[in-house]
């Protein structure tokens, strides 16, 4: 389950930005998870949760947001984002596409005190 190696290094990176920002809480970390990028939510809140205790971290409010695959088509120049996990453009069924979102997790916010 690598959504602790996750969470820990997620948590690093909270008590990181605190202190180069002089706060001694955190009240609210966002991330971004891209539905291919490997990472399962539910698992991903339970490690949180179970970490986050006696850490700057503790009580704070963990918000998770879905991302869609979102592709660009090399063939008619459309973005799109789908909404089943067929990697092909809706629009001219091509197969040439670019993921441009959707593959990777971001830390999108922190809320400190």
């Amino acid at each position: 389950m690598h959504e602790y190696s996750i969470v820990q290094s997620l948590l690093n990176s909270c008590e990181e930005n605190a202190e180069q920002n002089n706060a001694t809480k955190v009240i609210k970390v966002v991330v971004k998870i891209g539905v291919m990028s490997g990472v399962e939510p539910d698992l991903l809140q339970t490690a949180f949760d179970t970490f986050k205790e006696n850490t700057i971290c503790d009580n704070c409010e963990f918000i998770i947001n879905i991302q869609a695959i979102v592709i660009k088509c090399n063939s008619c120049k459309k973005e799109s984002t789908l909404s089943k996990n067929e990697y092909n453009c809706p629009h001219c069924q091509s197969v040439d596409i670019e993921v441009l979102d959707g593959e990777e997790m971001f830390l999108m916010q922190l809320e400190l005190e």
